[in-house]
């Protein structure tokens, strides 16, 4: 049994009953684990996964693949202020998702994961904008030691960037 602190960045569906939850954590940098019976109405995990919850997790590690068994959860931070707003929503997706792209699967990532727990903070108290946004990729980029033009280098690297970074840009006033 493993535990970590970390934020939820994606829900997917697996099953009618079942849920794989993305995270990125302190301990485990980018994981993946499956909340069994999460969708039940009586669920042990009913009102604690929702995007962008910080909490104390535990997982049991697979012996075959990435999908880790998610045995316990405690949350931290609902993060409820992102949900006000669709522009901080979209943006707080969008660091989930760059960070998806340019992280490896079980790999800790500890400066990673305190950037996103501060940008999420950042959108929570001041809100949406182009300078968070480009700050966020400028650090991002830093990080992993591709140097300035922050998201022409992640683009140069990765292949590519997060769909949803033009449609941010078009919400924050840029396209």
């Amino acid at each position: 049994m493993e535990s970590g602190r970390g934020t939820i960045i994606r829900l997917t569906k697996l099953t009618d009953t079942s849920l794989i939850v993305h995270w990125i954590s302190e301990e485990a940098g980018l994981i993946k684990t499956v909340a069994r019976g999460a969708r039940r109405p009586r669920s042990v995990f009913a009102g604690r996964l929702d995007l962008f919850v910080e909490a104390d997790f535990e997982w049991e590690r697979s012996k075959k693949g990435e999908l880790h068994h998610l045995k316990e959860v405690s949350v931290l931070d609902f993060r409820e202020g992102l949900r006000s707003s669709y522009r901080d929503a979209l943006v707080a997706g969008y660091f989930g998702q760059l960070l998806e792209l340019v992280l490896e699967l079980d790999h800790p990532e500890p400066g990673m994961w305190d950037l996103l727990r501060r940008g999420l903070e950042h959108l929570e108290t001041n809100g949406a904008s182009r300078r968070a946004m480009f700050h966020f990729e400028r650090e991002v980029a830093r990080m992993l030691g591709l140097g300035k033009g922050a998201h022409l280098g992640i683009l140069k690297v990765y292949g590519k960037l997060p769909n949803t970074r033009n449609h941010c840009l078009e919400l924050l006033g840029q396209k």
